[in-house]
């Protein structure tokens, strides 16, 4: 995809799979491919976007739903594949990676004219990453599978033009859900998932005039729905101009450019 605009879409986003399509100019990544390698595709060709146009596909944190696609798509396009070093030892799944860049959260690195800014999140995994992407005056912050919104997190994600962030569960539902008594534990514990409220309130911590476009992203499609998540957000965002999406788990969101 040939764009001057910064470009983003969710291809995918929930416990099922998550991968988000960022892309300017001649240059297009993927962050995550939790789905299969023919999932990616056929997402990809519903937005009329050529898997052979992807420059590379970078990796936040070793659970399946986020790499399950990864390395096939990697090897099909010979694509570089960037990971932290304790991610990649993480995966079980992968399989052989003939372009390996590894990256450190706090360490910024370039995939051609996007910087991106890795940093540390809380989630029950080995060395997971939010991240900020820069292209000429935008930045796009994302941070979803995360417990809570640490300090640095926050700093990271301020003066976004659009926010990714996680918005996974409503509490209610969750605690009377027919979920298991230790995996909601995990779910809204410090190393798990925000919920709305939380998104809510991050959401309002870091409303700027820069920020343009919202999306809550990683819902559960148990313990939330897409009615109550962009309700309650709404809240933050006061009638503002502000755009409100919510990335979806069965099929690619709306094309957003900045």
């Amino acid at each position: 995809m040939k764009n001057n605009s910064f470009c983003v879409c969710p291809l995918a986003s929930g416990s099922r799979g998550n991968s988000l399509f960022v892309s300017c100019s001649n240059n297009s990544i993927l962050i995550d491919a939790g789905l299969s390698g023919v999932e990616m595709e056929r997402r990809l060709g519903l937005l009329n976007i050529d898997p052979e146009s992807l420059t590379a596909i970078v990796i936040t944190h070793e659970h399946s739903d986020h790499i399950k696609g990864a390395g096939i798509l990697s090897r099909r396009y010979k694509l570089p594949l960037y990971i932290t070093p304790k991610t990649y030892g993480a995966c079980q799944s992968l399989g052989k990676i003939e372009d390996l860049r590894f990256f450190e959260c706090g360490t910024s690195f370039n995939i051609d004219q996007i910087r991106i800014n890795p940093f540390s999140i809380s989630h029950d995994a080995e060395d997971p990453a939010g991240m900020t992407l820069e292209y000429k005056d935008h930045k796009i912050g994302i941070a979803t599978d995360l417990g809570f919104a640490t300090n640095l997190v926050k700093d990271h994600l301020k003066g976004s033009s659009l926010l990714y962030l996680e918005s996974n569960h409503d509490p209610e539902m969750l605690m009377n859900g027919s979920y298991p008594w230790h995996l909601k534990q995990r779910i809204k514990g410090r190393m798990g998932h925000l919920s709305n409220l939380d998104a809510k309130i991050l959401v309002s911590e870091l409303k700027t005039e820069r920020l343009k476009h919202v999306v809550l992203a990683h819902l559960s499609e148990e313990n939330n729905s897409p009615q109550k998540a962009a309700r309650e957000v709404s809240e933050s965002l006061n009638g503002s101009q502000i755009g409100l999406h919510v990335a979806k788990p069965h099929e690619p969101g709306r094309l957003i450019r900045l």
